[in-house]
């Protein structure tokens, strides 16, 4: 079953040359794909920009880019359903959405065992098969997210990575009610999601960023403490003061070695670190002294992004209007000045592009 009026071609970011020389090419004669037996066709109304996509295009985190589109924060209605797909569950007018993983087995322990993110045979949305930088792709039926009543495209969207990520990640961590959580780079995509979450599940949070405006966006979010790194000189003594004598979980969401570097500083005894932004591979190490890991005997975890049930859980706390992602959305046309935006680190919450603006 399909809508009558799909069209032959669409909208589509490009990446040209995947690597350090990559380039985004904007075209609207992108071929609309057909969806084959178990699969979904959604029109993306919009996606998500995250800094994932840019480093995947620069195949810089170990994994080749083999598709033309990344993207795989993506939200929209489903236009068309492959045969074998059930009535009951799908069809055409439902809202769905993409994540970064586009399918697992479902078979191996780790499917079974609930930690279906690490699934030798996972399939990556925007780097193994098109995602949501094109206005019409296939996914599977079985690991379409299904967009809950009352949650615009452009909330969903992020939610879809960025909002499910950073609520994984807070989870793994073992945080709890009236403890302390350290948001290094709360102020952006990621982070300031970390706050809403954080807030809701009754954890006391501490952004380190920079800048007023992600300043007043973490303080409006929810969080305890904002600590300017560039006008602080020392945040991990300012963290150990406010919490009276350290976290019991940092988050590292930024990409880089200072914040890799510093976090573990942040921790009280028995803390645990979590790693989430993905550097360029080889280029960072996560830890610290073996001694202070030792003495202190703190934990340290990698947290990818969010399953099905994570997603579904985050979106319900959305739709319940307990958490409000603060995004901005911008035109398809704009695509180029909005991703140098988000490669720069100058945004304040998340972009969104929308396929229909």
């Amino acid at each position: 079953m399909s809508s009558p009026n799909i069209p032959d071609v669409c909208k589509a970011v490009v990446c040209k040359n995947p690597g350090k020389g990559y380039t985004l090419e904007l075209v609207e004669d992108y071929p609309v794909p057909k969806p084959k037996a178990g699969e979904l066709l959604l029109k993306i109304n919009c996606t998500g920009l995250c800094a994932s996509d840019h480093h995947g295009m620069l195949e810089d985190i170990g994994r080749p880019m083999t598709c033309a589109c990344a993207g795989h924060e993506g939200a929209g209605v489903v236009v068309a359903v492959g045969e074998g797909v059930d009535p009951s569950q799908w069809k055409v007018g439902d809202r769905g959405g993409v994540k970064p993983a586009f399918d697992v087995c479902h078979e191996c322990d780790s499917c079974r065992g609930g930690n279906e993110l690490s699934c030798a045979k996972m399939i990556g949305t925007g780097g193994s098969v098109d995602g949501s930088f094109c206005e019409y792709i296939v996914t599977p039926a079985r690991y379409t997210t299904r967009i809950p009543e009352g949650v615009p495209d452009e909330i969903a969207a992020p939610m879809m990575c960025s909002g499910s990520t950073i609520y994984t990640a807070i989870k793994r961590s073992g945080v709890r009610a009236g403890q302390w959580l350290v948001l290094p780079g709360g102020g952006g995509g990621v982070g300031h999601l970390g706050i809403a979450f954080g807030k809701v599940m009754g954890v006391r949070v501490i952004v380190i960023d920079s800048g007023e405006e992600k300043k007043k966006l973490a303080e409006e979010m929810g969080c305890e403490a904002f600590i300017d790194f560039k006008t602080c000189p020392d945040a991990v003594g300012k963290v150990k003061e406010i919490t009276g004598g350290g976290a019991h979980a940092v988050i590292v969401t930024g990409a880089n070695a200072a914040a890799y570097s510093t976090a573990p500083h942040f921790l009280r005894p028995g803390g645990v670190q979590v790693c989430v932004g993905l550097p360029p591979f080889g280029t960072v190490v996560a830890g610290a002294d073996p001694c202070l890991i030792i003495f202190l005997r703190l934990t340290i975890k990698g947290s990818l992004v969010g399953g099905m049930e994570d997603v579904d859980e985050a979106l319900a706390m959305v739709a319940r209007g307990l958490v409000k992602p603060r995004v901005t959305v911008k035109p398809f046309a704009q695509f180029k000045e909005a991703f140098a935006q988000l490669v720069a680190a100058n945004v304040a919450g998340r972009l969104v592009i929308d396929f229909n603006a």
